[in-house]
């Protein structure tokens, strides 16, 4: 039973929830039974059948429909009472400010990205309102607190890279599942069905096997009046045919490699049609686009079987077939989506294919889907578990009690039969650039490098602002904004593609860059040290940032390493963790929860792993505590 002045402090709260997917459904519940009065949610999904077997509070006549609005009407049901605003928005929206911040007494977390909750830590920290954060995949989860000045921020500590597959590994030497994948769905797919004007390196060979003028039309481009068919054909014979004979035509590459196997259309496709693997039952007299399925037209309905290469030439040729027929309007603005069952047919079929090719085992639709989709199969039971953690620690910052904010790790198996680990919350880290505003370093070529190559590259992907202003000096190079006067906007535009060194104010070896986002209200300063060369394997950014906490990428051998979404010259993917146990090693054993008397020095004697995802099928990244320092303010209860 919570104390008189625990209820106190839980009728007086105003709450933000972010995120109202996996965690935000019992999060929602448990603060309406635990007797919150006032809470708002943000969340920017739309409720998809996906979600239906662990979101309780959501249901099939809700499809389509906002997961905020939604929640909000489903609570209000048994709670009349409450007070819940919904907002169907991203949480990174303009209108969600630092003065919106402000109103708030604790904001609790349910997001399953890392863009969003750094940018909610940097309003937290700068309305000055107490964030707690959480995540969960599968069995594990954590849910961690911070305070401004009393705990650390939630980038004090590394963050895993995402994992970066060299370009030419993807586009002549893939030797994984998961690099087809990328292949099929960030380049192919994207090539056929996305932005044309999006730059692709889908043509990209290695050793030079043939140049871009051999190839001056672009062959990806539907030509007027002609058959889809002949289309499909054409598509399938140039990039699993014609496009591995060049590749092949480089010995060099093929020394110590298994040659690949150039594959066409007439030979992967017998006049014999596709054998029904299930009861069929035609799906495409539907309206709705998303449940388009090349499998149903082939009468193919079990996603569980490995398809043959040609009954995977048929799922890619009907599946090219549809999307161009039947969703016309939507090409040159498609992107891939998990839960688009056309597209991931695509996908699985072109991966399939490539794989084929190259000697990679094929996988099942159901397979390719999880690492197409960064899928990591949700339990309720750890959300639960997760979400009254949430309103554990909230209550206890509601009341100021800050000796005891814990940390806690839910488990998948018993360490000191306890599978959850309540540790202390870590000290500020007087390094760290977010809450601390220590400067940074950059390694650039200045001579070589444009301003929008360090916009886009560091101040926005590295350092995640949204909307960046730079300055060198009291000089104004770049800015974004809706009330920019066209002069300003025109003088930006100009700048943006000037090389570093020739700027209206020169950046040059120890040059201090200032980059800001208003929006944040954060600062960071940038200390410019010029560099000849970059090794293009282990810096493709042609840049490298000294100081900024991301830890190192860690590659797995399973087949759950996943892709992002860039088509650059660098393809980065995220690792996702099907079934990783938290670790963490046995002391001597205790039969109270108590602050042990000796810090546990967390880097020798456990490795705590940090989920940083809630179940929305997204990519999820473990993280160890492995700087040394860090043992020593963190203490096993």
């Amino acid at each position: 039973m919570a104390t008189s002045q625990q209820l106190e402090a839980i009728k007086g709260a105003k709450v933000l929830m972010v995120g109202a997917g996996g965690i935000g459904c019992e999060l929602l519940k448990t603060l309406a039974l635990s007797g919150f009065t006032d809470v708002h949610i943000i969340d920017m999904d739309t409720i998809e059948v996906s979600n239906l077997n662990r979101q309780f509070l959501f249901r099939q006549s809700h499809v389509g429909q906002s997961k905020a609005k939604v929640a909000r009407d489903s609570v209000l049901r048994f709670r009349p009472n409450m007070s819940i605003t919904p907002y169907h928005a991203n949480v990174k929206d303009p209108d969600f400010n630092v003065e919106f911040f402000k109103q708030f007494n604790v904001v609790l977390n349910g997001l399953d990205n890392l863009d969003a909750r750094r940018h909610v830590n940097r309003l937290c920290l700068a309305a000055d309102v107490p964030l707690v954060e959480s995540g969960t995949t599968g069995f594990l989860g954590q849910v961690t607190v911070h305070v401004k000045g009393k705990t650390e921020c939630y980038e004090c500590r590394p963050k895993p890279a995402p994992k970066t597959y060299p370009v030419c590994t993807i586009t002549s030497t893939p030797s994984k599942f998961v690099h087809c994948i990328v292949w099929a769905k960030d380049l192919l797919f994207a090539k056929l069905f996305g932005d044309k004007t999006q730059e692709n390196d889908l043509n990209v060979r290695s050793g030079g096997a043939a140049s871009s003028s051999e190839q001056p039309e672009d062959v990806f481009e539907r030509k007027k009046g002609e058959d889809i068919h002949e289309y499909g054909r054409r598509i399938y014979d140039h990039v699993f045919g014609y496009n591995i004979e060049l590749a092949l035509s480089n010995e060099e590459t093929w020394k110590n490699r298994q040659r690949p196997r150039p594959i066409y259309s007439k030979d992967a496709l017998p006049d014999q049609p596709a054998k029904p693997n299930g009861n069929f039952e035609s799906s495409n007299s539907s309206e709705d686009p998303s449940s388009l399925s090349a499998m149903a037209a082939l009468g193919m309905k079990n996603p569980q079987e490995v398809w043959s290469l040609s009954e995977n030439s048929r799922i890619f040729l009907e599946a090219l077939k549809l999307l161009f027929e039947k969703r016309a309007k939507d090409i040159g603005n498609l992107s891939f989506d998990k839960d688009d069952q056309l597209a991931v047919e695509f996908v699985t079929a072109a991966a399939n294919i490539r794989a084929s090719s190259f000697g990679i085992p094929l996988h099942s639709l159901f397979e390719a889907k999880g690492v197409a989709g960064n899928i990591v199969h949700a339990v309720a039971t750890t959300n639960a578990i997760i979400a009254g953690l949430i309103v554990i620690e909230a209550i206890k910052v509601l009341q100021n009690d800050a000796k005891n904010y814990r940390m806690t790790y839910c488990l998948e198996h018993p360490s000191r039969k306890m599978l959850l680990m309540p540790v202390e919350p870590f000290e500020q880290d007087k390094a760290c650039y977010v809450c601390s505003e220590t400067p940074l370093t950059l390694e650039i070529n200045t001579k070589k490098s444009m301003l929008r190559d360090f916009v886009e590259k560091i101040v926005k992907a590295k350092l995640g602002m949204n909307l960046p202003l730079v300055m060198n000096g009291s000089a104004l190079l770049y800015e974004v904004g809706d009330d920019l006067d066209e002069d300003m906007v025109a003088n930006y535009a100009a700048n943006i593609e000037k090389v570093l060194c020739e700027l209206p104010a020169p950046v040059t070896n120890g040059t201090i860059v200032t980059v800001e986002d208003l929006q944040q209200e954060l600062t960071c300063n940038i200390n410019i040290k010029h560099r000849e060369e970059f090794d293009e394997e282990k810096e493709p950014d042609g840049m490298l940032l000294l100081g900024w906490n991301q830890a190192p990428p860690v590659e797995k051998d399973n087949n759950h390493v996943v892709n992002g979404v860039s088509t650059s010259a660098e393809l980065p993917s995220e690792e996702v963790v099907d079934d990783v146990d938290m670790e963490i090693s046995k002391v001597a054993p205790v039969k109270k929860r108590k602050v042990l008397d000796t810090p546990v020095d967390v880097n020798d004697k456990k490795k705590v792993e940090e989920v940083n995802d809630d179940d929305e099928d997204e990519d999820i990244i473990m993280l160890e505590g492995n700087n040394p320092e860090y043992g020593k303010k963190r203490k096993l209860i």
